[in-house]
């Protein structure tokens, strides 16, 4: 009696264990688990969710043919935007970068936009070297551009009396070689050196240099 009450137990306890799936036949209970019959089509169902040509959940579907002619690559696209100057990440013109702009218009675009450009351009004819707003100094940017003779050429004839006394003297009371050289030329020169910052004569007093400024013109 009591082996007969422990059968029944064993065999009810049995009943209610869920199923589990036979890897060997490749059956599994369609209530439970991935919800797939076999492994190959939770695979492929998992392969199409990774390529994101399925939806999240539900079996693996297998997509039909595509009707080329039903359905243009082109239909719904939108208008192309007019050209614009390309810029980068820091809104600074990449125009210069030549895979920049391909990758934002085509050859037409881009040639449009370059003949815009051009019918905005303005010229500016060079005018001269205005005068600084509160000082009647000379210009010794001008000066250095209106003359042409290099460093040490003598042009001007000078005194050779204690030259080179009163040209220290003269040109320890500027801080600079500039501010000596608009006071040479405020007070005569480069044709007159009464104070003696000048004894080659050349025309450029205290060892100004106007080769700086030649050279921003280009000469």
């Amino acid at each position: 009696m009591r082996f007969l009450m422990l059968s029944v137990a064993a065999l009810g306890l049995m009943a209610c264990e869920p199923a589990v799936p036979d890897s060997a036949a490749g059956v599994v209970d369609t209530g439970r688990g991935v919800g797939f019959g076999d492994y190959e089509s939770y695979d492929a169902q998992r392969e199409a969710q990774l390529n994101g040509t399925a939806p999240a959940t539900g079996p693996a579907t297998v997509p039909g043919p595509v009707d080329v002619e039903a359905t243009p690559l082109d239909a719904g696209t939108p208008a192309a935007p007019a050209p614009s100057v390309v810029r980068n990440s820091e809104g600074i013109s990449g125009e210069n970068d030549f895979d920049a702009v391909a990758a934002e218009r085509d050859i037409e675009a881009d040639a449009a936009l370059i003949a815009q450009n051009r019918a905005q351009y303005t010229l500016i004819a060079p005018t001269d070297l205005p005068k600084r707003p509160g000082s009647d100094a000379p210009n010794i940017v001008e000066y250095a551009l209106r003359t042409d003779n290099p460093v040490g050429t003598s042009l001007y004839k000078r005194s050779s009396f204690r030259a080179d006394v009163k040209y220290a003297k003269a040109c320890a009371a500027f801080a600079s070689s500039d501010l000596a050289q608009e006071a040479f030329l405020a007070q005569g020169g480069p044709q007159k050196d009464r104070k003696g910052m000048d004894p080659d004569g050349d025309g450029f007093a205290c060892d100004w240099n106007p080769g700086p400024f030649r050279a921003a013109r280009g000469g």
